[in-house]
């Protein structure tokens, strides 16, 4: 039996993604990028709804506590899990007025399904528009059925940004500056 290797040295420049524009990457990378934005936002979020609620003199020790542990789990938790605190945060808040609160969260678990495959997939050679097939399957075995291209991402990223800002305005709505922010553009 011949041990076939693979010959590193003859690869193409830019292995395995070379059969894709620098655009298609540039696109892809700024969307990924967007949903670490995100991420981040919802983190900061529910901090805002959990941190500003009243508390009875005798809960503030357990509850400093446990905003060290819900801290350390907006650094790592996924995306579908800080969506699910996030709503219940602002559902727990007793003051909280977010409107359509509903939408939002079915907006932003309708993005977090796209993530996995932006992010987990493994990218075809693109077709004669300039689409690639990402192969991502999901937990129910179930795989992804559309080429996806600069046009695709560049609207999911607006999607992903535009759903950001609610999250953002939920807590301004609040009167409340957002965390990092300078009472500005985030």
């Amino acid at each position: 039996m011949i041990a076939r290797l693979v010959n590193i040295d003859a690869l193409p420049s830019d292995f395995p993604t070379h059969r894709h524009t620098a655009d298609f990457w540039e696109c892809l990378g700024r969307t990924v990028a967007t949903y670490g934005f995100l991420e981040e936002v919802l983190g900061k979020a529910i901090f805002c709804f959990k941190a500003t609620r009243r508390y009875k003199p005798d809960e503030v020790d357990t509850v400093f506590e446990e905003w060290v542990l819900m801290l350390e789990k907006a650094l790592t938790d996924s995306l579908g899990h800080l969506i699910d605190q996030f709503g219940k945060a602002v559902r727990d808040h007793p003051e909280a007025t977010v409107a359509d609160l509903d939408m939002l969260l079915d907006a932003l678990k309708e993005a977090a399904q796209l993530r996995n495959v932006l992010c987990h997939g493994s990218w075809s050679a693109p077709d004669g528009n300039g689409a690639s097939q990402p192969l991502f399957v999901d937990r129910n075995l179930e795989r992804f059925g559309r080429g996806i291209d600069c046009a695709f991402l560049k609207q999911t990223q607006k999607h992903v940004a535009e759903v950001s800002c609610a999250v953002i305005n939920s807590v301004t709505q609040m009167g409340w500056q957002f965390p990092g922010s300078n009472g500005g553009i985030v």
